[in-house]
């Protein structure tokens, strides 16, 4: 059983208000065990893992964590719509446009990714890629993985990378492709370069943070 929550906070007089919040209580397990629990359920939201395979309690629980992700990127994308349903504001998102059609399209949401799981290019152009000096993007990109939603995105460095590694304050940039030209790029990461959270931040991941971002995360866990 896990809780998963997700929120949109608006910036209103220089202060932060959440405005759309929704949180659920998720029981997940495999199909069997799930039936197996009954009415015991009946307030959870069931998430049934796979039973392709035997069980097995490393891979369950990873397949559980998989499985809380997707669970919470759902509530998030619910969340996103509902904020977009009563304001046409700017939506700034942690994770990546392409969860969603709609936000892939979007002209007024930026994604913002912390991963660097898949590197967007090879050679040469890898190398400047992880060597941006801060303040300074990448040149913009079709994501190739985006097939689906496709979207535009970039390398934009939050902090300076020397003396650390090559990923230090380094994010992947995303939005529509109607903002792919180089001056709403470029207006786009002085935004980004203006929230950037602050060096004090209690947070591993600071160098990738921004504050809005920061701020509905600290807001979900004091209010959970």
């Amino acid at each position: 059983m896990a809780e998963i929550a997700a929120a949109v906070r608006e910036r209103q007089d220089r202060r932060l208000h959440t405005v759309v919040e929704a949180r659920r209580m998720v029981a997940l397990g495999r199909p069997s065990a799930l039936a197996a629990a009954g009415d015991s359920l009946d307030k959870l939201q069931a998430v049934p893992l796979s039973e392709d395979e035997p069980p097995h309690p490393l891979r369950d629980l990873v397949n559980a964590g998989h499985a809380l992700d997707q669970a919470r990127g759902a509530l998030e994308v619910i969340v996103g719509d509902r904020y977009r349903a009563g304001s046409d504001g700017w939506l700034v998102l942690d994770g990546s446009l392409s969860v969603s059609p709609r936000w892939a399209e979007d002209p007024r949401m930026v994604a913002i990714s912390k991963s660097h799981s898949i590197l967007p290019f090879d050679g040469a152009d890898l190398e400047q890629y992880l060597r941006l000096p801060c303040a300074h993007r990448s040149s913009v990109y079709a994501p190739a993985t985006r097939s689906l939603a496709p979207v535009r995105a970039w390398g934009l460095r939050l902090w300076p990378w020397e003396g650390k590694d090559l990923l230090h304050g380094l994010v992947r940039v995303e939005v529509a492709p109607a903002n792919e030209s180089t001056e709403r790029a470029n207006e786009i990461s002085r935004w980004i370069l203006a929230e950037r959270a602050p060096v004090s931040a209690p947070d591993r991941r600071w160098d990738r943070l921004l504050y809005g971002i920061h701020s509905v995360e600290q807001y979900l866990k004091a209010t959970r």
